[in-house]
């Protein structure tokens, strides 16, 4: 019987490469008089390809930036702050987040969160998207002192929600640090298909989110 899922929030139910596209894109308008140097689709191709799907901060990135595109009159830690404070602006929610989260908390399920990130920032993107309400428990890795895929941050979440590993499901997109990890500490680990990783050996996958509901339907029979 599954009483709780947990969930990972970018690739998972933040669009995060769709929420960047239009952040940077943005940033390049705003920023115009210091980066109009620069080709916009090159900006933004560079900005993306330094990224690295979230896997890099964006201190290294906008220092690399500021270094191979020669910008002048505006620092790279004031790049910084400008994604910092203006990406909760940019943020595009995965198609039927909202009919999902509705549809599992009218199911009495326990809904948890566990992203990696920094704290504040992540919370401010949750908040954009405007879900913070469904969720019990939200762990943020920077305010954690944990990281996935570390165990304890999985059986951190799980004491939170006062639920046992056996009775919970995990949902990412991350193969190694969402699935692998959630199946080390005995949870169902479900995989939400991503294009950036290929031949992925998950058990459970799912192309969009409403195909959750039925997937925890079928464990609980």
């Amino acid at each position: 019987m599954i009483k709780a899922v947990i969930f990972d929030l970018d690739g998972t139910l933040l669009n995060r490469d769709e929420s960047v596209m239009k952040f940077i894109d943005s940033q390049y308008q705003r920023l115009n008089k210091w980066v109009n140097h620069i080709p916009k689709e090159e900006y933004i191709t560079r900005f993306i390809e330094l990224d690295n799907h979230g896997y890099v901060w964006k201190d290294k990135v906008y220092q690399q930036l500021t270094e191979e595109f020669d910008i002048k009159g505006i620092t790279w830690e004031q790049l910084l702050q400008d994604y910092i404070s203006r990406f909760k602006d940019n943020c595009v929610a995965f198609p039927n987040l909202f009919n999902l989260l509705e549809e599992l908390s009218n199911k009495q399920l326990i809904l948890g969160m566990i992203t990696n990130g920094m704290g504040q920032f992540q919370m401010d993107n949750i908040k954009a998207l405007g879900i913070e309400k469904y969720f019990k428990a939200i762990l943020v890795s920077e305010w954690e002192g944990l990281k996935k895929p570390d165990p304890n941050l999985f059986l951190r979440a799980l004491n939170q929600l006062n639920v046992s590993p056996n009775h919970s499901v995990y949902v990412g997109d991350h193969p190694e640090n969402d699935v692998k990890a959630a199946q080390k500490v005995g949870m169902k680990g479900i995989w939400k298909k991503d294009t950036q990783w290929s031949n992925v050996s998950a058990e459970f996958i799912i192309d969009d989110l409403m195909e959750l509901p039925s997937l925890i339907q079928n464990f609980s029979r």
